[in-house]
């Protein structure tokens, strides 16, 4: 959870408009020609969360981890001063939803608990859920969406936690075997994932980030930020020892897109 403010400077997404929901916004729209040659196939579509339950810095840094991966997605905002809102039918056809960090577990959940019975839909119906941070938090049961077997759980209330405080820090985690330092702000762990695929662990082994499945979908969670980017750490007065890597948030991604 983040509560710092900066501003990206991204593009927006665009709105829905009454179109279809998948599409590149590049594609020519109806009476329009394509360019030479067999046309592109449309980007998949990732919807994001932003809204009070968030905030923009953070959701914004989730949209530019996801344009930038290897699907290079098309991102659209959801909330409600949003084009669009969270939705059965604004979710239908997306590859993934995104719920970024953001502050308090308990406010959070009052601004989404409306959303939470179309986000279960979605996901059990073969859907992609994406949470970091708080949006980890919000996969849980107490409160949340329920998309986790087990539950979500601070990290620093956790035995033998190496951050004991809700300060801005790094911490270090296992990710598939080797160390790398991620941004972190009071982020949970996760309990009971059977026939899930945990990608990190914490120093004290309790699970970071997991891929699990929810029916007939997915869902992919983090406590730590791999989405945080170099002004993060300046913002914050913090330095990564081993330099800013997106690489384990691109592989998050993909976990989550493969499995």
């Amino acid at each position: 959870m983040r509560a710092v403010s900066r501003r990206w400077l991204l593009g927006s997404a665009g709105a829905l408009a009454g179109g279809a929901l998948l599409g590149c916004s590049g594609e020519p729209g109806p009476g329009g020609s394509a360019s030479a040659g067999a046309a592109e196939p449309p980007a998949p579509v990732a919807v994001v969360y932003r809204g009070p339950a968030t905030n923009r810095d953070c959701a914004e840094s989730v949209a530019k981890l996801l344009r930038e991966s290897s699907w290079s997605f098309e991102v659209r905002f959801a909330g409600p001063r949003e084009p669009i809102e969270v939705t059965a039918e604004t979710l239908r056809g997306a590859a993934l939803y995104a719920q970024p960090g953001g502050g308090g577990l308990a406010e959070a959940y009052r601004h989404v608990r409306g959303y939470a019975g179309d986000i279960r839909r979605y996901v059990a119906g073969g859907g992609r859920y994406l949470g970091f941070c708080l949006g980890g938090y919000l996969a849980g049961k107490s409160p949340g969406f329920g998309l986790l077997t087990g539950d979500a759980a601070r990290y620093i209330d956790s035995p033998g936690a190496t951050v004991e405080s809700e300060d801005d820090t790094v911490v270090p985690v296992d990710w598939r075997g080797r160390t790398r330092y991620l941004y972190f702000q009071d982020g949970p762990y996760f309990t009971g994932s059977p026939g899930g695929t945990v990608l990190a662990k914490y120093p004290n082994a309790l699970t970071a980030a997991v891929v699990a499945p929810h029916g007939a979908g997915r869902v992919a969670v983090v406590g730590p930020h791999p989405e945080a980017t170099a002004d993060w750490y300046a913002d914050a007065g913090l330095r990564n020892p081993a330099g800013v890597d997106p690489g384990p948030g691109h592989d998050l991604v993909d976990a989550l897109m493969r499995a």
